[in-house]
């Protein structure tokens, strides 16, 4: 009788080590920051960028991943795009100047072509798999 006790409290005591808890999943965040001086701007994060909206009562943050930024030309407006809702690129440029107009290429190294939204700002273009570069020029 003793060794069947004995025997039960070592498989009761084995089942519980057993019993591990883990992390499935995790992130290492550092926060960001902003730095700028004369014409140069520059921007960054540390860690995965977590992707998901969380809300609270009225508060909300929307995560995601940031979007590389073009680099200024001197005279030029600044051009900036965003996702709008994960089916659309909103494209705008500020100041929303009159003289100019919207470009696009598939490839860096081909052509570029002025997009059919002309000189439409801001302009919403359907998001694809497939990489588009714009760029302003000037009328």
């Amino acid at each position: 009788m003793k060794i069947k006790l004995i025997a039960f409290a070592v498989s009761v005591a084995a089942l519980a080590a057993m019993a591990q808890y883990s992390i499935d999943w995790s992130t290492i965040d550092g926060g960001g920051g902003n730095s700028a001086g004369g014409s140069y701007t520059l921007r960054g994060t540390i860690g995965q960028a977590d992707s998901g909206n969380m809300a609270g009562g009225s508060y909300a943050v929307h995560g995601g991943f940031w979007v590389p930024q073009a680099v200024q030309s001197a005279g030029a407006p600044w051009l900036d795009i965003v996702v709008d809702g994960g089916t659309n690129a909103v494209v705008s440029w500020l100041p929303a100047d009159p003289g100019w107009i919207l470009q696009e290429t598939f490839n860096l190294q081909s052509n570029w072509v002025d997009s059919a939204s002309g000189s439409t700002n801001p302009v919403s273009i359907p998001a694809t798999e497939a990489a588009l570069f714009y760029r302003l020029r000037e009328l």
